[in-house]
């Protein structure tokens, strides 16, 4: 998946995102992991211009790991870019405001 995002194939990511966490070993990774890893799902979305899917995911990850969202530089990107998004993501605004992104 990272590589179809690092190449600009947004879709090709987003469609093997979706096929990975559909397995049964997805569970068995350890948390931070996973977070992550929809740290870089949420770049994908991004790149197809799903700001749903980037926040949905983005959200998810900070349920799942909240120092691999919230301390991450590349989490923090992510989460300004989808919280300049209108309308605003459910979930975002509120992690935007926990990083200090806005007030």
């Amino acid at each position: 998946m990272v590589a179809a995002i690092e190449v600009g194939d947004g879709g090709e990511a987003v469609y093997r995102h979706e096929q990975v966490i559909r397995r049964a070993g997805w569970r068995l990774l350890p948390a931070e992991h996973r977070a992550a890893y929809l740290v870089d799902a949420a770049r994908a979305y991004l790149q197809v211009g799903d700001l749903f899917g980037a926040g949905r995911v983005l959200v998810d990850a900070d349920g799942i790991a909240p120092a691999e969202v919230r301390c991450r530089p590349a989490a923090r990107t992510v989460i300004a870019e989808i919280a300049r998004g209108r309308p605003t993501v459910a979930g975002v605004a509120r992690l935007a405001t926990l990083v200090g992104l806005t007030r």
